[in-house]
């Protein structure tokens, strides 16, 4: 197994330099840990989008630090070398610096390997904090889904001079602070330009167009797992969602035809048993076939 991505590996990623760019999937369990692993992703971000995604939420703000711990741990149990990231979820980190640094050991706990946080200048105390426990940190700014009832909605950010000035004053403060990396969410192009030129760290959009150092998608929204949600920026790679209903709905209409199971998905006695105990004969004493079998029978027969 190759040794995983580190912090220090992905903060010498700058694209200006000669790196290749970054690619980040959110991933929320095992399974998809494994895909994106083999797939060659850097890094994978146990994002809270996991709330809207697989819990069915209408936002990110109904999951709490144990769900995402709880599927950090299912991630990181797959042994991947891209990076997992942990996402701090909504109030893990807006009380103060103590219990930012004790949800986010939570986190590495769970097997991350570093955490990411929303927010601007004001959340430079926490994440020095975080820091000051040796716990890397990626920032988060632009559209922060986490202040989406002060934000008055999933609005594209930073389209007012004001606002270019604060996005880019809150991401060299970031920097300053110590983040290896920056994701940027739903700003113009031309902004996340401004920004990755900016900064030394690297900068990995998402509806931040192509100037960035790096990309990064959801993986159901790649794949095509779900349609309930579709944002401009999502490219999707697969429909696997059409594929999944197009399968079960075979499998419904075999089971309900009494096709499924056909004689390769059953298990059969054997062939000194079959005439004593076939398909027409009485089962008299079913403990001497189980006695056939014996203590060291498998599912394999």
């Amino acid at each position: 197994m190759a040794s995983r991505v580190t912090a220090p590996d992905v903060r010498s990623r700058k694209v200006a330099r000669g790196s290749a760019p970054i690619v980040m999937v959110t991933a929320y369990d095992a399974p998809g840990s494994l895909i994106a692993d083999e797939s060659g992703v850097d890094i994978i971000l146990v994002g809270d989008t996991l709330a809207m995604v697989v819990l069915g939420y209408e936002d990110t703000l109904h999951v709490t630090i144990d769900d995402m711990a709880h599927h950090t741990a299912a991630v990181a149990r797959a042994r991947p070398s891209a990076m997992v990231l942990g996402d701090m979820p909504w109030l893990s980190y807006h009380l103060g610096v103590d219990d930012a640094v004790r949800n986010a050991a939570t986190l590495i706990r769970a097997g991350a390997s570093a955490v990411k946080l929303e927010g601007g200048a004001k959340r430079v105390p926490m994440i020095k904090a975080i820091l000051d426990a040796e716990i890397p940190v990626c920032g988060h700014i632009g559209l922060t889904p986490q202040s989406v009832h002060a934000l008055g909605g999933f609005k594209v950010q930073g389209r007012e001079a004001g606002a270019v000035r604060g996005l880019l004053d809150d991401a060299q403060a970031l920097v300053d602070a110590g983040v290896f990396c920056l994701v940027l969410e739903a700003v113009p192009d031309e902004v996340a330009r401004m920004i990755t030129e900016a900064v030394p760290v690297p900068t990995v959009g998402i509806g931040a167009g192509p100037h960035c150092d790096g990309q990064v998608l959801v993986y159901h929204d790649l794949l095509g797992l779900q349609d309930r949600i579709r944002p401009k920026f999502v490219r999707t790679y697969a429909h696997q969602k059409a594929d999944a209903i197009a399968a079960i709905s075979q499998y419904a209409a075999d089971v309900r035809s009494g096709s499924f199971p056909g004689p390769d998905e059953s298990y059969h006695l054997p062939e000194e048993l079959a005439a004593t105990f076939g398909r027409d004969a009485a089962v008299d004493d079913p403990e001497a076939v189980l006695a056939f079998y014996g203590d060291d029978a498998t599912m394999s027969g």
